[in-house]
């Protein structure tokens, strides 16, 4: 029996979640098709984000009334993390969990479930990020949602290195792993829907006529970090010359350069390798410019060759558009493009392991940046350029190849790719996590559940002369409790005593213990005991603030 839908808090960073900014990633576009999604599909009462700054929570309240919501809101800060465990799930835009999870650990690791999504795992800081998830208290009730088969092979790597690495390095032979599902990204396929006016209108500010095949690159355009466009560009070439005199094709790249270097070094390889085709190039952080180029294209087209990449939303956003895809096999390109029937999946070829090991050292030590070691590494894989070629001819060349393979690409992205399948898949597995957490027994509780930040009266006990104990002796340092309730409020009125709200005990706490104390002097186990068990530790906690201020005094 499926589990009943769960809910999750959100972390919530508006820099994630929107394609507005500046630099439009892919994962900033995963971001805002999955808040838009969740919204409209989410089976809940409430919605809930985790924030690190207050004023993000408008925003994310703001995003789901945008799309017709009106459950309320809540938001969850660092100063309300116990409230999760009545959310039972917090969910992070990034696989990284172990930060969640030791923060978790501070309240109690059952108390709720931690979920990340993996976007690149090719980068330091996210290799970094997944290994360390086998070091960090993150539970068996906590997973790291991979969005393709490839992408969950390679987690599954990396875990099973550092597990070897544990194992050789320290004797481990026990670790606690995070679920790894496989669950891809979705897309809002309604987004995607034109109509023929928009398809006219597209084609024409393009410069499209109805003898021209227009071919879509969608996204950054990088040839180190993103996609190499030189197999597409002669791949085109090849075809554009078996075509009927007045047939031509035009390629529309939307997406944007990072510097004017990289924009001439595209256009530089585009004049030498397809001369024969018009390329058109539209800045795709403008949203009427990303609408354009969809509406106008007869086919899609990425040749994928590099390790940033994990699933690549661009394939399914063609799909949901209608248009035939010529892509690489590639990563997660192998889940979403069905070879022969919503298009082509080019064959690519790489060198065996152990080929770029320099790449991987240069990159570890610092002396190649990120982009560079995804382009170096690109530089040692291979898209067959002439079945990319003869790909392309036939789409060219066979309009009812164009409209079978368009027909079926929109039919399989509604149907395993809207949010409207994607977000119940969410909510199932934040339920199947939730029945984990609650059936499994807990272990016994740690003296610290987070060494590193160990309580620091623990820490560093060493420092002092003495520590506080149920029979440390403590005598009032005035002559009435009166006199010293008085003093005590005038010593409060400081800045330098009055920055510290978190141990100023409450005024009648206070007349409590001074009263005791007025009797002479009393061991502090004594000066207590009129607390409830469950105030015993704020009780100590106002001894030593009176003791710090002088209105306490150590005796004997």
């Amino acid at each position: 029996m499926p589990s009943a839908p769960a809910n999750a808090a959100i972390y919530f960073v508006p820099e994630a979640f929107t394609t507005t900014g500046p630099k439009l990633m892919g994962r900033n576009a995963a971001g805002e098709s999955f808040l838009k999604g969740f919204a409209r599909h989410a089976a809940v009462t409430e919605f809930a984000c985790y924030v690190t700054d207050p004023q993000h929570a408008g925003a994310f309240a703001g995003e789901i009334a945008a799309h017709g919501r009106r459950e309320p809101v809540r938001a969850l800060t660092a100063g309300t993390l116990p409230a999760l465990a009545g959310i039972g799930t917090l969910h992070y835009p990034a696989p990284g969990l172990a930060e969640g999870a030791w923060h978790r650990a501070l309240t109690g690791d059952h108390k709720w479930s931690l979920t990340g999504i993996t976007h690149t795992t090719a980068s330091a800081r996210a290799m970094d990020g997944l290994v360390e998830l086998l070091t960090a208290p993150v539970q068996p009730w906590d997973a790291v949602i991979c969005t393709s088969t490839a992408v969950h092979d390679n987690v599954r790597r990396l875990f099973e290195a550092q597990k070897e690495h544990l194992a050789a390095r320290l004797g481990a032979t026990q670790f606690v792993e995070p679920q790894t599902p496989i669950i891809p990204l979705g897309i809002n396929t309604d987004d995607f829907v034109f109509s023929d006016r928009e398809r006219q209108e597209a084609r024409a500010a393009i410069g499209a006529d109805a003898q021209t095949i227009v071919v879509l690159f969608m996204g950054r355009l990088s040839f180190h970090a993103k996609a190499h466009p030189l197999a597409m560009y002669q791949a085109l070439e090849q075809a554009a010359g078996t075509l009927p005199p007045d047939r031509k094709i035009r390629l529309v790249e939307c997406g944007w350069h990072a510097n004017a270097h990289i924009a001439q070094a595209f256009a530089d390889a585009a004049a030498l390798a397809c001369p024969s085709v018009t390329t058109v190039m539209l800045d795709g952080r403008v949203p009427d410019n990303r609408r354009t180029a969809w509406a106008s294209a007869d086919v899609f087209c990425s040749l994928s060759d590099n390790i940033q990449e994990t699933f690549g939303l661009v394939p399914v956003e063609a799909m949901a558009a209608g248009l035939p895809c010529v892509v690489s096999d590639w990563n997660g390109y192998k889940d979403t493009v069905r070879d022969g029937i919503d298009g082509f999946r080019i064959p690519t070829l790489v060198p065996p392991p152990g080929t770029a090991r320099v790449e991987a050292a240069t990159h570890a030590l610092g002396l190649d940046t990120y982009d560079m070691y995804c382009g170096h590494t690109c530089m040692l894989v291979a898209v067959d350029i002439a079945a990319a070629a003869e790909a392309f001819r036939r789409l060219c060349a066979e309009p009812d190849l164009r409209r079978r393979m368009g027909a079926a690409g929109r039919r399989h992205a509604q149907e395993q790719f809207d949010w409207s399948a994607i977000v119940p898949r969410y909510q199932a597995l934040w339920a199947r996590l939730a029945e984990l957490r609650h059936k499994t027994n807990r272990g016994p509780a740690l003296r610290h559940p987070w060494p590193a930040r160990m309580e620091p009266f623990a820490a560093f006990a060493t420092y002092p002369t003495a520590t506080l104990t149920k029979r440390t002796c403590l005598a009032l340092d005035a002559p009435t409790a009166a006199a010293a309730s008085e003093r005590l409020a005038t010593l409060e009125t400081l800045d330098m005593v009055d920055f510290s709200t978190r141990s100023k005990p409450a005024p009648e706490a206070c007349d409590l213990i001074l009263a005791a104390a007025a009797r002479g002097p009393r061991p502090a186990g004594e000066l207590i005991e009129g607390f409830a068990p469950a105030q015993q530790l704020n009780a100590v906690r106002a001894l030593m603030r009176m003791t710090k201020l002088g209105i306490l005094k150590v005796a004997g």
